[in-house]
């Protein structure tokens, strides 16, 4: 399994002691997927908080017209899961996708709360994870309503760094909510300063 990668992480907020460290590996599932498999799709409800162990993953929706709004990009050592459609068990309006073959560890909701209940450093570091996701989301809002496209841009370089060079220009503009064509004209503008 690939838990080492996992414990690493969260020994950057708490360390884990055997009997937290064999729970944890107990609750996860380890799962190969390939690029473009699907681990939600939309009417689906979420059923796990998934870590990214190797590759890349994207949660979009969809609007009437059939395009993509990418929402969150999620690589190595980062976590993803509609967090809405998880706790309140309703269908998503998400889907999240694999963008390349990827390594993951997802934990069930049952699961999850067995941790919290019985092991209050892994309740304290799920809570900051997600608070820090939070942040990002509150962020991410003001970013859209009050910056510019190259501001976001920069942001989007600063919050994923190397997924600029992993991931189509079309993926990159739908998370900024512009052109492809108008990227390429930031991109250049930044590659000349």
């Amino acid at each position: 399994m690939s838990i080492d990668k996992l414990l690493s992480y969260f020994n950057k907020y708490l360390p884990l002691d055997e009997r937290e460290k064999e729970s944890l590996t107990n609750s996860l599932t380890d799962k190969n997927i390939k690029r473009r498999q699907f681990i939600l799709q939309h009417g689906d409800v979420c059923r796990h908080y998934t870590f990214v162990v190797s590759g890349c993953l994207k949660m979009y929706g969809v609007d009437k017209n059939g395009a993509e709004h990418n929402i969150q990009f999620a690589a190595e050592d980062d976590w993803i899961s509609d967090i809405g459609s998880f706790h309140s068990e309703k269908p998503s309006l998400m889907y999240i996708e694999a963008m390349e073959p990827s390594t993951i560890l997802q934990i069930e909701k049952p699961k999850l709360i067995h941790l919290y209940t019985n092991y209050p450093k892994l309740d304290r570091i799920f809570r900051v994870i997600i608070e820090n996701k939070f942040v990002e989301l509150q962020n991410r809002v003001l970013q859209n309503i009050s910056s510019t496209a190259e501001e976001r841009y920069q942001s989007f370089l600063d919050q994923y760094p190397g997924l600029s060079n992993r991931i189509p220009n079309t993926q990159i503009a739908s998370y900024l909510g512009i052109t492809p064509e108008f990227l390429s004209k930031i991109r250049n503008q930044i590659s000349h300063k």
